[in-house]
């Protein structure tokens, strides 16, 4: 007897990808839980990330931004990283930084990298290096901000429903005496690079499981009830400081992060891994969901990664999915919606975009 007689449509190709129309291939079989629009929903992880928090919050569902700015400075507030993720840590790239912002914000890991002193020679905090413009005025300022942004982390992990974390990339830079790791080189956004104090390290599969692992455990210890989804940036590097070419050191820096998060699944409950990676790199899409530069995501490629998830993921409506897409093409804008706006929901903020922006030195999202 063969046995894929008896196989569903979706266990073949030319019946989930080669014969249907690329805007509906759905590589989701089931999810194992369906998002309410009660549901707290909190996101980190690498720019990408940002695309999901914003439709889930023009979609009506409770995204939590448990850190907010001064109302007065509302209409500035992006700029100064303000609800572009759930509390204001800005771009989490790595494993590491994860599982260290965590123990940071709980009081049990205490950097030696204090603050930063940037180009202009403003104060910077090591592991949010962008969030403030022009850095902060004085080193007080930036450790009283510190203090209550760890206050508003620390609400986000025992309030959260869901944790939608995007794994963005494996190289990193870190402090050669603690291990401390952060989000750019040492030298891009602020600090001086040393190549005695500071290295270059790129994380394994077994290390971004193991960091994972222990960052999912130390969340559920505050809040059992904590369901994880993991995704996978499909952004490639904008600059690798391995030894290889930027294409195959991208290659393989996602092929790790999408072994990690398949391992994390099969090992760990309540934690699921949905597929917006092959969605926006996969060849039924023919190159149409990347811009001119072949990184930027297309807002046609987000859309389909966004209905898929509604669809999948969320107790949404048919009709929810499709102004997501009729939005992100920018026909039929819901009333009151220009162009600039929709462009503008579309933006996102990476910190790695210093690497390339007159620098040498590298990394990514």
């Amino acid at each position: 007897m063969n046995p894929y007689r008896s196989l569903p449509s979706h266990a073949f190709w030319r019946k989930s990808v080669a014969e249907v129309h690329p805007s509906e291939v759905t590589p989701v079989v089931e999810a194992p839980f369906t998002i309410l629009e009660s549901d707290k929903i909190a996101t980190a992880g690498s720019c990408f990330a940002q695309h999901i928090a914003n439709h889930l919050s023009r979609s009506g569902y409770n995204y939590l931004v448990t850190e907010n700015a001064n109302p007065r400075f509302e209409f500035e507030s992006r700029n100064f990283n303000y609800g572009v993720f759930t509390a204001r840590y800005g771009n989490i790239y790595t494993s590491r930084q994860l599982v260290q912002l965590f123990d940071r914000a709980y009081g049990n890991f205490e950097p030696e990298d204090v603050t930063w002193k940037n180009a202009k020679d403003q104060w910077v905090d090591p592991f949010r290096p962008q969030i403030q413009p022009n850095g902060f005025e004085s080193e007080d300022e930036l450790l009283a901000d510190r203090q209550q942004h760890f206050a508003r982390v620390r609400e986000a992990f025992e309030s959260l429903d869901y944790f939608v974390f995007t794994l963005g990339l494996t190289e990193c830079w870190r402090s050669k005496s603690d291990g401390a790791v952060f989000p750019v080189c040492p030298g891009v956004s602020g600090g001086e690079f040393s190549p005695e104090k500071y290295e270059f390290h790129n994380l394994s599969c077994s290390e971004v499981v193991a960091d994972m692992t222990t960052f999912i455990g130390k969340l559920r210890y505050i809040n059992p009830h904590a369901k994880v989804i993991l995704t996978v940036s499909p952004v490639p590097l904008i600059a690798s400081a391995s030894s290889q070419h930027v294409l195959p050191a991208t290659v393989l820096s996602k092929s790790i992060l999408r072994v990690a998060a398949d391992q994390l699944q099969s090992e760990l409950n309540d934690v699921f891994y949905f597929p917006s990676y092959e969605i926006i790199t996969g060849s039924f899409n023919r190159g149409q969901y990347f811009g001119s530069d072949l990184r930027s995501v297309t807002p046609e490629g987000v859309a389909h990664v966004m209905s898929v998830f509604m669809r999948t993921c969320t107790d949404s409506k048919a009709e929810v999915t499709q102004q997501l897409k009729l939005a992100a093409t920018k026909e039929a804008l819901p009333t009151g919606t220009s162009v600039e706006r929709i462009e503008h929901a579309l933006q996102v903020v990476c910190d790695e975009e210093a690497l390339d922006a007159g620098f040498n030195v590298a990394l990514e999202d």
